[in-house]
């Protein structure tokens, strides 16, 4: 495949679209079931801590799915892939609509687990694979669009689909899109390079899977209880300990599953972390304005869905816009304006934003999104292309499964912080939400200044001593 040439045209438009279906999806079911929850614990007889298990199962099985991602990459086709994903995902969503039980509705959210880990991953690396390279920044915003839309979708789309039909329809109407893209994907994905005989390490597999599925666990409890409870400090520390374990084995592997060099990449190294705490910005603002709207403000469940709307419909237009910007102007002005505008926006949130109505919180949210759209996804592209071509996949993996995880960090934070509020307020829950939403968005605000520092070094020149060094072992920016 050395003689593939990259060219942007309709059969790649479509495919990046076949598979992009899958992972929006996924995310959609997964905001869309926060809403059905109360319906779910009142079919099914359970709390609210067992309840969650169909958002945390969703999570463990993709965070230990896409580490590997790179791994698939080079050992199958990508319409390999593409077919075993939708095969798994579809299987899921019936389960999950058919299910009598709720283990089995448990089962199927790992099923559908499964088919986003392979199939999110699978996305982006058909773009890096197959776009040309003047026209990587808007074909990565046009994937980043298919799912930056999902999350605005899923709170109003369950919201609706609850309360007019049943919690079971969320599933049964995506069967019908999920079943046009794996005819639409089954024509149009096509392989740009060879397929490698690379061996699979099950020691590497089964240390960074409980690696991160103690992370995610860990994450977890800290939304129920504190960050600081022996329980949630023990699962961070046994976490560390497995992915210690996975990199020092993956460095000394001449197979490893994931090539951990690439984070000796300065530029790459930055744009993740400017993503990761962005996402979880973006994440925690999603879960504190809709739930600070509905207890301090006596918002309806449809309506505080709502709320996130406006905006995240800006940002998920602003996505391809800003890959084209990058494209043109290249990555420096996009990204350091979104990460301005991130930055700006959290600041109004943390001046204003426990005080006055819920719409105010709405108009703030506005801006947020144009971060997103300018910046999210194009520093994702330029950090992905300060890699070689063959460590691409291996950046991609890890980019997509950190930021997940940078998301469920930031709701879990949130949660927190508000859930400690709540306990010191002698039950007034208003009085304590209130306060609680005003010191996340302090934290918050943190977070967005530490982005925006980290945007700043991806263009600050390393020392001479420093570009000699990466240069020597491969990675060039």
């Amino acid at each position: 495949m050395s003689n593939f040439e990259r060219r942007l045209d309709a059969r790649l438009v479509v495919s990046v679209a076949a598979v992009g279906i899958t992972c929006f999806a996924g995310v959609v079911v997964e905001t869309a079931l926060n809403i059905a929850f109360p319906a779910l614990m009142k079919e099914f007889g359970v709390t609210t801590a067992v309840v969650q298990w169909v958002t945390t199962a969703y999570l463990l099985v993709l965070s230990a799915i896409m580490p590997i991602s790179s791994f698939l990459t080079r050992r199958f086709r990508n319409k390999t892939l593409f077919l075993a994903a939708m095969a798994v995902f579809i299987a899921g969503t019936a389960v999950c609509a058919a299910a009598p039980h709720f283990i089995l509705l448990v089962v199927g959210r790992i099923l559908q687990g499964i088919g986003a880990g392979i199939a999110l991953p699978l996305m982006f690396n058909i773009v890096l694979q197959q776009a040309p390279v003047g026209k990587l920044g808007v074909m990565m915003g046009f994937a980043t669009l298919i799912i930056a839309i999902a999350p605005a979708v899923g709170p109003s789309f369950g919201g609706f689909l609850v309360e007019a039909f049943g919690w079971r329809s969320i599933f049964l109407v995506l069967l019908p899109f999920l079943g046009l893209s794996l005819v639409l994907g089954a024509l149009t994905v096509r392989q740009a390079r060879d397929v490698e005989k690379v061996g699979f390490s099950p020691v590497q597999f089964l240390l960074v899977a409980a690696g991160f599925t103690a992370l995610v666990v860990a994450v977890n409890a800290a939304s129920e209880s504190a960050w600081t409870s022996p329980k949630t400090l023990g699962l961070l520390a046994l976490a560390f300990a497995l992915l210690a374990g996975f990199t020092w084995i993956s460095r000394r592997s001449d197979t490893p599953l994931l090539r951990v060099r690439i984070f000796t990449d300065r530029t790459y190294s930055l744009s993740l972390a400017y993503a990761v705490l962005i996402q979880a910005a973006v994440l925690a603002l999603g879960y504190l304005i809709p739930y600070f709207a509905q207890v301090a403000k006596s918002v309806g469940s449809f309506a505080a869905g709502c709320l996130l709307l406006p905006g995240c419909i800006i940002g998920a237009i602003l996505t391809p816009f800003g890959g084209r910007l990058l494209d043109r102007f290249g990555a420096k002005r996009p990204i350091l304006a979104g990460a301005a505008v991130g930055v700006a926006t959290l600041a109004c949130f943390a001046a204003f934003g426990a005080e006055g109505s819920a719409v105010r919180l709405a108009f703030i949210y506005v801006f947020f999104p144009i971060c997103q759209g300018l910046s999210l996804s194009n520093s994702m592209t330029h950090g992905l292309r300060s890699l070689p071509e063959d460590l691409q996949a291996d950046g991609n993996a890890a980019f997509n499964t950190v930021q997940q995880l940078g998301g469920a960090v930031g709701t879990a934070v949130a949660a927190a912080i508000v859930n400690s509020a709540q306990a010191g307020s002698s039950g007034d829950v208003v009085a304590g939400t209130t306060a609680g939403a005003q010191t996340a968005f302090y934290v918050l605000l943190g977070a967005g200044a530490a982005a925006f520092a980290a945007a700043l070094g991806v263009f600050l020149r390393p020392r001479r001593g420093q570009a000699e060094k990466r240069s020597r072992s491969g990675l060039i920016d």
